[in-house]
């Protein structure tokens, strides 16, 4: 099974929206968001990950 086809369906869509109807500027629009949220969530998951790693390090 090919990975594109583990993704949500939402992702699905969106990803095919933009191989096949998205203009230059829709492009660049939505990588400024996707990249910005990734770059959140992965602070996000760090901080998660990080304060785990602290806490164990304190015993």
């Amino acid at each position: 099974m090919d990975e594109f086809d583990l993704l949500p369906k939402s992702v699905k869509k969106a990803v095919r929206y933009i191989r096949q109807d998205a203009n230059l500027e829709q492009l660049q629009s939505i990588k400024i968001l996707v990249n910005k949220t990734i770059e959140k969530r992965k602070v996000e998951l760090n901080k998660h990950v990080g304060g785990k790693n602290q806490e164990g390090n304190c015993d």
